[in-house]
């Protein structure tokens, strides 16, 4: 017997909702597989999904499942969790995971503007023209480190309130 939530037994605009956000995480350098199995953990109802329930699905190899869930909780947008009365393990979308994930980005703006610097240092005594494009490489990352904690701050604030107002 087949399960219900088969992805081909799916409505057309869940599928289609799955299948852009793997486009979305290949064109942003992600396997399209991870971002198969993001989009599916977004609007799965329960939100917990097995790797068997992944698997039927997704229309997947559990190896390719395997691969991708762990690429996923590596990069900290999905975790494995185990439910009450049941032997096996089963995945979900991170709480914060969006937050967490732009905090890591943090670390990569980083590191490209301390790139750019070395290559600044580099390439001094030559002509302006030839260092413009890593001053404008160092100068972007050097604000976007700069602001991001701050807009990071205001949307934890922000969700915080909200979060309060629900509560009430």
């Amino acid at each position: 017997m087949k399960s219900p939530r088969l992805v081909t037994e799916q409505p057309f605009e869940k599928v289609h909702f799955v299948e852009e956000v793997g486009l979305m995480f290949e064109i942003v350098g992600l396997p399209r597989m991870s971002g198969r199995i993001f989009g599916w953990l977004l609007i799965s109802n329960p939100p917990q999904q097995s790797s068997s329930e992944l698997a039927e699905v997704l229309q997947a190899s559990k190896g390719s499942l395997s691969t991708m869930t762990r690429l996923l909780i590596q990069i900290g947008l999905i975790e494995r969790v185990s439910l009450p009365g049941h032997r096996r393990d089963y995945f979900q979308i991170r709480p914060n995971a969006w937050t967490q994930l732009t905090k890591q980005r943090m670390a990569q703006l980083k590191a490209f503007r301390e790139l750019a610097e070395r290559g600044l240092k580099l390439m001094e005594g030559t002509q302006p023209p030839l260092q413009e494009r890593l001053q404008e490489m160092r100068d972007v990352h050097a604000f976007l480190e700069q602001e991001l904690p701050r807009l990071i701050e205001r949307w934890e604030q922000q969700d915080e309130q909200h979060e309060m107002s629900v509560d009430r």
